[in-house]
């Protein structure tokens, strides 16, 4: 769940770019140039918490914690504000992913102490 977030993050981030690129009016061009960097940035970030969490690391959970805890600050807002379907878009996997982070399996499989794959 966490690596397609980062999947439609890293999408979303190049459309931003293409827009850019094609010369669409922003109040400040380094404001968008930073706001671009951003989306880039928290986008291989989730991309490294997906792989982590993969292997079964501890910290990835709280990690994952905090970006879907973003998304809902970012969709209640959008929700809210009339864009019902985008909204729903970032909602809904925040909270699927939130209840997914506190299930037995996850919370035994991302605490391994011991076997192949190391846990921190």
């Amino acid at each position: 769940m966490v690596a397609v977030e980062a999947t439609a993050l890293l999408l979303a981030a190049c459309w931003y770019g293409y827009q850019l690129a094609i010369g669409s009016p922003v109040l400040s061009f380094w404001g968008a140039v930073f706001t671009l960097g951003l989306l880039l940035a928290f986008s291989a970030w989730l991309y490294a918490v997906g792989v982590y969490l993969y292997r079964g690391y501890r910290w990835t959970r709280a990690a994952a914690l905090v970006a879907q805890l973003f998304v809902l600050t970012i969709g209640l807002p959008t929700l809210s504000g009339g864009l019902v379907l985008a909204g729903l878009a970032m909602l809904l996997p925040a909270v699927a992913a939130i209840v997914l982070l506190f299930h037995n399996k996850v919370i035994s499989y991302a605490s391994r102490t011991g076997g192949s794959t190391p846990a921190l």
